[in-house]
């Protein structure tokens, strides 16, 4: 689709490769319940050729809290639910084909039309259908891949069978790294060593290819497989015969294909029980599943609501593994009970996962699953099995199938919420629409959802921000994503703002405000904001639940006050930024061409422009600069003012001269600076090499056009441009300079990536290629430049789906109340694939004394009066929690530190005097420090002691 598709996102992802692949694929998805139009929805984002959606089942009120594409007036006006969904599901992505079809499948149905499609996916299908399916499609030549899921309530599955041999192109999808080398030896075997102690991340069997190595040439341009020694060393096989290694030299991981074999299931459906055990899927589940199938397959429907079954069969018999699994009858019970139910949120995570699976299937990128995947929420539901039966069953609502699951008495809970979610992106936009199905925040039940986002839509979050259609963009991502929440359930309350959760906004999102709250939701895509909506929450102790995703990865975790660690009890290792040097003599990889490119644009069309702006707002004439300059006053910005009047173009010849000029100092000027200064050991050609002309016009033509921009119409003397070096600046030229100002000003451009008709990009690119051709650095197309320029965090929607339902269901058990042991927090990587679930940190206490102890939930307060003083409050802390304070501090105001010269004349100043209330806040938090019991030890940090200036203050805070 080039460069006007609505999926960059996705390619950013996959890659054009299989961009390409999924554009010629087609897919028929059967079951239009919960799973399968998650999975249609992810699918069509993504951008395949084409998609049937099957199903003959008439929509229900049941179908409104479980398809967030199915309207009330659909189920009053009794439609079949494919063609409810069907212009909903298109309407998605404008590239791709959706058709629907509404024809019987069961076990008399001729198959063949399926050789029309690349993969098949059922949802919602008896057992013993798919496996007459699945043997079909793994007879043909090439095989049609087979995926299927199934949801029993609170248990759910997906099995994949993409035949005898599938080659995979990418098994990991990790961008292949390049390293320096510090030597080679001659040697059998030659052994390689990375530069600087660089763990060079290989393992045995893999390949790397080599370019720049000087002395053993011979290895430039060829591919060697790897036996690693360490983590910074590998040998590569004899390199005897080769002259010695000098110095340079590069490697880079080569990647090899992979060739997978799948099972088919109409054979031995059961068949790969050691591959459930690689993939940790608790054996029981799967036992009982089947037991389920079973049981649907002799009464033609899953037990009723309420009513568990005893299985009649105690055992399941794997015959290949000659392994027999005893069947738990509390565990079927459990199952069985809410197997007609539906959690949505688990649809979301497992129909997120089942939909990368698809994407596999058509494009051979990522390690496909082999064979089976299980996902549950028997943590949600443990606990609820007390529970009269009455509390589960239907009342003819839409929110009978959670009530199936959850009961009454946590539906009405989750009804009466107050949410503040923060960020409205594409996790965010799934977040509401699992709102919108679970009925939190409920008008009617007082309940509401507060959402802020200050961004507005732009074409490339149409890929995965599914709530958003082109004729949103450039409105505000918040307000347009309530309204959509809205369609899916107009029962909710939101309340959509545009404000950024910052210092800034804190008058706003005060404690009033928090304390609303029964939870707070982030939907960010950084972590600075991440750790400033943590610190609020921990202050005003409420539940957070974070979540994120990169491309195929995602993370949730689950913070809840006084059980667990917060966000920021732990730091990630910080970003690793590119040394100045590099940048600016030495880039060695294009990601080093690219952002010096990223950082000329900013220079020359966006800093330099706001300087002269500014420097001509302080002052107001060239009189008053003429005037300073003789006084001999230093006046900053000056010398730049003068720099870039001397060289402002006044029609297009100026500006092409102007590119011109910049393209000798980038291009030629400096690389022969840095040959003369480096002579020898460089990685730098000798300037000679030719340089793409199509390259050398575009930068000459986007450069003419940007200076253009950046200055208005004025009239201006004649300029010599033809010299590389500033003029002498003597004081007549100056002042003609100054006087031909008069209302002159330089509009600063601010980088946007998305808008292909400004130039921006075109700059970064061609400079970017002009620089890499320099270096021999090889060249990186615009989706790679944009990347990285842009600073953009590759998303799929099937990640951001399968995040937001993890996210979702853990909210329930909030919103539960639920112990410590049932949280988990998840990290996946769809493309390997693996999902990894471990229960949260445990918050830690630090010990005071014996019996005095605090974690970071806690919180000490004082509370004092008008001629309360600091000597008062030092007091009333030793008295009321039996310790002595040995420092004060406010922010990073010290209030009192004994050793500190006049601190101790401080202990009769009032509170007051110290710290000055502000109106809209009547407390401060201060940090106190205390004296160890051991003399010698370092004072011990105790929790934040908030100080009520007045029992006023502290009223009305706690009301």
């Amino acid at each position: 689709n080039g460069t006007d598709d609505v999926s960059p996102g996705t390619r950013y992802v996959l890659g054009d490769r299989a961009m390409h692949q999924m554009a010629q694929s087609s897919v028929f998805l059967s079951g239009m319940g919960a799973l399968g139009v998650e999975i249609a929805k992810n699918i069509v984002l993504a951008g395949v050729k084409a998609v049937t959606l099957h199903d003959s089942r008439q929509c229900e009120v049941w179908d409104l809290g479980t398809n967030f594409f199915i309207r009330e007036e659909d189920v009053h006006s009794q439609k079949k639910r494919v063609e409810a969904v069907h212009s909903r599901v298109a309407e998605l992505n404008p590239y791709v084909q959706v058709s629907v079809s509404t024809v019987a499948l069961d076990d008399s149905t001729d198959l063949s039309f399926l050789l029309n499609y690349q993969c098949v996916v059922l949802t919602e299908t008896r057992l013993t259908l798919q496996k007459r399916i699945n043997h079909f499609c793994h007879s043909q030549q090439p095989p049609i891949k087979f995926i299927g899921c199934d949801m029993f309530g609170i248990c759910s599955r997906v099995f994949c069978d993409f035949g005898d041999s599938f080659e995979v192109s990418d098994p990991t999808g990790e961008e292949s790294k390049e390293l320096f080398i510090q030597n080679i030896t001659q040697d059998n075997p030659g052994v390689v060593t990375c530069m600087d102690n660089h763990t060079h991340g290989l393992q045995t069997g893999q390949s790397v290819c080599f370019r720049e190595i000087n002395g053993m040439s011979e290895l430039n341009g060829i591919t060697r497989q790897v036996t690693v020694v360490s983590p910074y060393s590998f040998a590569i096989g004899d390199t005897s015969s080769f002259p010695p290694y000098l110095h340079g030299g590069i490697f880079r991981m080569i990647k090899i294909p992979k060739t997978y074999s799948f099972v088919c299931g109409h054979l031995k459906i059961m068949a790969n029980l050691l591959r459930i055990f690689t993939f940790k899927a608790p054996l029981q589940i799967h036992a009982t599943m089947i037991a389920l199938d079973m049981f649907q397959e002799q009464h033609k429907r899953l037990p009723s609501i309420g009513q568990p079954f005893q299985p009649q069969n105690t055992s399941v018999l794997f015959t290949k593994q000659s392994v027999q699994v005893c069947v738990n009858p509390s565990l079927v019970r459990c199952v069985s009970r809410c197997a007609r139910g539906c959690l949505s949120p688990l649809a979301a995570a497992v129909g997120g996962i089942a939909s990368q699976e698809v994407l596999k299937a058509l494009t051979g990128k990522f390690t496909p699953l082999q064979q089976w995947f299980y996902l549950d929420a028997l943590e949600v539901v443990q606990p609820l099995q007390s529970l009269p039966a009455e509390e589960f069953a239907p009342r003819g609502d839409r929110y009978d199938a959670l009530r199936a699951c959850i009961g009454e008495p946590l539906c009405s809970d989750l009804h009466k919420l107050h949410i503040f979610m923060v960020g409205c992106g594409a996790i965010g936009c799934e977040m509401l629409k699992n709102f919108a199905l679970l009925g939190v925040g409920l008008a009617r039940c007082s309940g509401e959802v507060c959402v802020t986002d200050p961004d507005l839509i732009e074409k490339s979050n149409l890929n995965r921000q599914f709530l958003f259609r082109p004729h949103h963009i450039q409105k505000p991502k918040s307000l347009t994503a309530a309204q959509a929440t809205l369609e899916i359930n107009s029962e909710l309350q939101i309340a959509a703002q545009l404000n950024k959760v910052c210092p800034a906004t804190e008058d706003m999102y005060n404690d009033a405000f928090y304390s609303r709250l029964n939870l707070v939701v982030t939907a960010l895509d950084n972590v600075e904001a991440r750790r400033y909506v943590d610190s609020r929450s921990v202050s005003n102790q409420k539940a957070l639940l974070d979540s994120g995703t990169m491309g195929t990865k995602g993370h949730t975790e689950i913070i809840v006050p006084y059980l667990t660690e917060s966000y920021n009890s732990h730091r990630d290792p910080p970003e690793e930024e590119i040394p100045f040097c590099t940048l600016k003599s030495f880039p060695a990889v294009i990601e080093h061409t690219i952002q010096w490119a990223r950082d000329k644009f900013e220079s020359a069309f966006s800093h330099k422009p706001s300087m002269f702006n500014t420097f001509w707002q302080n002052h107001l004439s060239a009189e008053d600069v003429l005037q300073r300059m003789n006084l001999g006053e230093s006046m900053e910005g000056g010398f730049q003012v003068i720099k870039l009047l001397s060289r402002r173009p006044t029609h297009w010849e100026h500006c092409l001269a102007l590119a011109r000029l910049k393209f000798d100092k980038y291009f030629k000027r400096k690389a022969l600076q840095l040959l003369h200064s480096f002579p020898l050991d460089t990685r730098l050609k000798d300037g000679s090499k030719t340089l793409s002309l199509s390259c050398l016009v575009v930068f000459l033509y986007i450069c003419s056009r940007l200076c253009r921009f950046v200055v208005d119409t004025f009239s201006a003397p004649d300029l010599n441009l033809n010299s590389p070096h500033l003029p002498i600046f003597s004081l007549p030229t100056v002042k003609m300079l100054l006087f031909s100002t008069e209302n002159l000003r330089m509009t600063p451009l601010i980088f946007e990536k998305d808008d292909d008709s400004n130039g921006h990009m075109d700059f970064v690119e061609t400079a970017s290629a002009l620089r890499a051709r320099m270096y021999s650095i090889e060249a990186a197309d615009r989706l790679q430049t944009k990347r990285i320029a842009g600073k953009i965090i590759p998303a799929i929607a099937t990640a951001t789906a399968a995040v937001a339902g993890l996210v979702a269901l853990e909210m329930i058990k909030v919103v539960g109340g639920y112990g410590f042991e049932s949280f988990k927090n998840c990290f996946f990587n769809l493309a390997i694939p693996v999902v990894v679930l471990t229960e949260t940190a445990h918050v830690k206490r630090i010990q005071i004394r014996d019996d005095i102890s605090f974690s970071i939930w806690d919180q000490w307060s004082i509370t004092g009066h008008e001629d309360f003083t600091l000597s008062d409050f030092i007091n009333a802390v030793r008295e009321k929690y039996g310790i002595e304070p040995t420092m004060v501090v406010h922010g990073v105001k010290m209030l009192y530190v004994p050793v500190m010269p006049g601190h101790s004349k401080r202990l009769k100043l009032t509170m007051q005097k110290l710290i000055k209330p502000s109106a809209e806040r009547k407390y401060v938090d201060l940090t106190v420090s205390f004296a160890p019991e051991a003399d010698g030890d370092e004072d011990l940090p105790g929790p934040p002691v908030r100080y009520y200036f007045s029992h006023e203050a502290e009223s009305s805070e706690r009301a």
